[in-house]
């Protein structure tokens, strides 16, 4: 079983997606377990304030560095777990990056607000920044959801047909081809006929042009980065 302890301000927040459609079977099938921590019951403050102006002045406030450590040092013990920060400042998160991720038994991730965290708690505590996208998001809130949906459907068992993981868009470094259902002609607009046919062959080799054509029409940087490599 593989476990996110989620650190929030915001504990709320969680429940009406992680409680819901895939994440919710997993954890009905004991593949994960979700645990969320209020940072505020970690705070020091009469008040219950977790945040502070920085050092050096500049807009906006940061999110102080006792109550993270506090509520870390409870989470892990004496055990040795990984530390996540989500962060826009952070590495990108990628299916690469997901799939080293899911062999851990236990992810702690942190979800940064404000104008961000204490510096201190980036070099003392985490061991890896994350983002999601390189835009800035309110809080670490959402981009924590997004990673533990990434993460979860990689653990084995979670996901009906496992083969499916394997034809998904980014794991061959493309994006994916275009899929289609019932009916065949739907208001005029029709089924490219290979995919009729039958022969497994020729619908491989299509969906492998269609795959490459979108990738480079769409995520030409895709394209580049399988050259580098």
């Amino acid at each position: 079983m593989l476990q996110f302890d989620i650190i929030t301000i915001f504990p709320k927040m969680f429940s009406p997606v992680l409680n819901e459609s895939m994440i919710k079977r997993a954890q009905e099938k004991k593949k994960i377990q979700i645990k969320i921590h209020d940072l505020r019951n970690f705070s020091m403050d009469k008040h219950r304030k977790i945040d502070d102006r920085p050092f050096g002045g500049g807009p906006g406030m940061l999110m102080a560095p006792q109550p993270i450590f506090d509520c870390v040092s409870k989470i892990k013990g004496k055990s040795k777990v990984k530390v996540i920060l989500m962060s826009p400042a952070g590495k990108s998160l990628t299916q690469k990056l997901a799939k080293t991720l899911v062999k851990h038994k236990q992810l702690i991730v942190i979800c940064g607000h404000y104008e961000g965290v204490d510096e201190r708690v980036r070099e003392g505590l985490v061991d890896e920044s994350i983002s999601i996208g390189d835009y800035v998001l309110t809080g670490g809130e959402l981009p924590a959801m997004v990673l533990v949906d990434c993460i979860t459907r990689l653990v084995p068992g979670v996901l009906g047909k496992e083969e499916s993981l394997h034809f998904e868009s980014f794991e061959a470094g493309l994006l994916d081809y275009p899929q289609y259902t019932r009916p065949a002609n739907f208001r005029g607009m029709k089924v490219p006929s290979v995919l009729l046919s039958g022969h497994h062959k020729d619908i491989k080799e299509w969906r492998a042009k269609k795959s490459l054509a979108e990738t480079k029409k769409v995520r030409p940087d895709l394209i580049k980065k399988q050259k580098k490599s």
